[in-house]
Parts: C-alpha cells; structure tokens; sequence
C-alpha cells in the first residue's frame, strides 16, 4: 500500500519504537511525527541519527491528553498510527500498577477515539487506506506449558499488571473495529532485543553488570523461557503488517529463537569472555547469582510466527547467535548511549520484589 507515507508513531523515543522510527525514516522513507512523553525509559538520543531530518519531527506529549492528541492528528495529518506508547517492564508493574492502568488503556482509548474521529474528515480515497497499528505483546496470553506455541487463536490469560493493561488495550482496539469499522490490526511480539535497549530489561542488564563486574541476576533456577525477536526484524515486521495486512486482524510475531533465562546469560557470558575478556582469565559466568523469582513470572512464552510469513512473507534476518553478538558488540561500542542510563535514572537495582 504505497500511499502509507505519514505515520504518526507514539512511544518512538522508547527501545522498539526508536527502531520503528529509524526504519520508517531512513529505509521507508516515511515521514514521522514521534510523540513521547519521555519518560525514563524514552531516550532521543536513540534517534540522534534523525536529527535535523527534514521528515521528522518529535513532540514530548502525553497520549493521556485527548485535546493535545487532537491537535497533532490535524496539524500532522497522518496516513496511519502505530501506537507502542506504553509502560512496559512487568516488574515496574507490580510495584506501581497505577501507571499502566493510564497509559495501556485509557492512553490507548484516547488515540482510538481521536483516530476515529480524525479519519473520518479525510477524504473517501485516504480514509480506505487509513489505518491503526496497535503494538502488544505475547504476554497477553498467559503462560506456556512445555509444548505448543501462541497463535493469534490463543485465548488471553494475563497474569500480571502489565499484560493486563495491554490485554485491554487490545480489546479496545478490536472493539473499535467491530463496531465502528475503524481499521485497527494489532501486532503481538516475543520478547525484543538488540540496540538501545533499556537497561533494565534481562539482556541489556546482565552485559553492562558484567562489564562492571557486578552479580549477574537470574530469577529462581533460570528454566523461565522466552521466545527472543531482535528489534530490527520486528521494526520491519511492523511495517509491513501496516502496510499489507488486513484491518481487524492480529498478527504474531516471533523470531523463532526459544531460550531459557540461563541460556541467554550463558551466551551473553560466552560472546563477552571473546569479545572483552576479564582480568586473569575468569569467565563472566562466574558472576552469575540465582535471585528469588518474581511474583507471578509466565514459565513460558513462544509465538508461532506462520500468519505473517505466509501471508505477508516476513522472515526474521537475525538467529539468535548472530543477534546477541551484534548486540554484545553495540554495547561495547556504545557507553555514550548507556553511560548517562547506568549512572541516572537506572543503575541496574531489583524491581518487582512486591
């Protein structure tokens, strides 16, 4: 769908929406307007390769604000929303539920109903090809015995703060296309990772604790499993998802890549004892500490990716391999990035112990 050209992006400061912005920019030539709230986990500088580009803007607004929603859609007049505004670590969300209820659903609810509202003054042309790209999560469906994976049949059964907000805000989204014909599809992911990912996220966490030689933390035995997306295979999953997928349909997304939590931190050790070895010859592996599990922690979580490979033809370009080394690598190379993180807002603590 060509005439996709102007994206309204929310949450594109945080860690997958920068990559969506990056991709729509520079590799789809897309203009976008990024509106953040900035909040801790927001980060302009994952877009400073943006600045000064003559196709796009930011606004640190709060998708909260109806009115202030209502004035970006007219003064930017966008073919299409892709909305990943969203408090999003599920340990936060125990601690302090009340920010994901606003965000993750009433947020959510406020850009639907402007969306709506907006799209229908465009003209009969621009209003068929209209559309809204609500960005969730796998966690929505609950937890995974040892077999099976999730499909977008899969009955929802969120287990925490966190997923149930994003559980809801998918309902609202289907809603408003049922009973309004409002073009809304949804994206369910796996876990993310890669570049300018915020620390306080498993991955990201355990390479600069170990760069610091600081104890690297697993919950309980470290058996919980993940089904791991590197974040620029995702960005381009969903652009295409907003482009030729179909209104009122849910697209999983996944990168086929099923580890447990020991096996990810095993291999982040691995990659670091070659790239960056420690003093005397000691393995990072060494640091790793089995820490009490969180309340409520999923066991497992792995999505069946078939609709959109059949369908749209997505293929993941990174395994697991070659993501968590590229990622190893751009941490490496990157302090300026994490730098100002680690010694401000987020020095690697344990949340969720609610």
């Amino acid at each position: 769908m060509g005439s996709i050209k102007s994206v309204l992006v929310t949450g594109g400061a945080g860690f997958i929406g920068s990559a969506v912005c990056r991709h729509l920019v520079l590799t789809e030539k897309c203009r976008v307007l990024n509106v953040d709230k900035l909040t801790y986990a927001g980060n302009l500088s994952s877009l400073a390769m943006l600045d000064g580009h003559p196709n796009y803007a930011h606004t640190q607004d709060d998708i909260c604000d109806a009115a202030r929603m209502a004035e970006l859609f007219q003064s930017f007049r966008p073919d299409a929303v892709m909305h990943l505004a969203a408090e999003s670590h599920v340990d936060r969300s125990i601690d302090g539920p009340d920010a994901f209820i606003q965000t993750n659903i009433v947020g959510t609810y406020n850009l639907l109903h402007v969306a709506r509202q907006y799209s229908a003054t465009l003209p009969e042309a621009a209003q068929a090809t209209f559309r809204f790209l609500h960005i969730s999560t796998d966690e929505v469906y609950g937890s995974l015995g040892p077999e099976g994976l999730f499909t977008e049949e899969t009955p929802y059964d969120p287990r925490s703060p966190y997923s149930a907000s994003k559980a809801a805000s998918d309902h609202l989204a289907m809603a408003w296309y049922h009973t309004y014909g409002f073009p809304a599809l949804i994206s369910n992911c796996s876990n993310n990772y890669g570049p300018y990912h915020f620390p306080e996220k498993l991955i990201p966490l355990v390479i600069l604790n170990a760069l610091d030689e600081k104890p690297l933390p697993i919950y309980g035995k470290g058996d919980n499993v993940r089904d791991w997306l590197y974040v620029e295979d995702h960005a381009r999953a969903l652009h295409l998802i907003l482009t030729a997928g179909q209104p009122g349909q849910t697209y999983n997304v996944g990168g086929n890549n099923e580890r447990t939590n020991l096996e990810v931190v095993h291999q982040i050790c691995d990659v670091l004892d070659d790239l960056r070895p420690r003093a005397g010859g000691a393995s990072y592996r060494d640091l790793i500490t089995f820490v009490p599990d969180r309340p409520g922690h999923d066991k497992r979580y792995a999505i069946d990716a078939t609709k959109l490979k059949t369908q749209l033809g997505w293929q993941p370009e990174e395994d697991f391999d070659s993501g968590i080394r590229k990622t190893v690598q751009w941490y490496l190379d990157n302090e300026s990035w994490w730098g100002p993180i680690r010694s401000g807002k987020y020095a690697g603590e344990r949340l969720g112990k609610s």
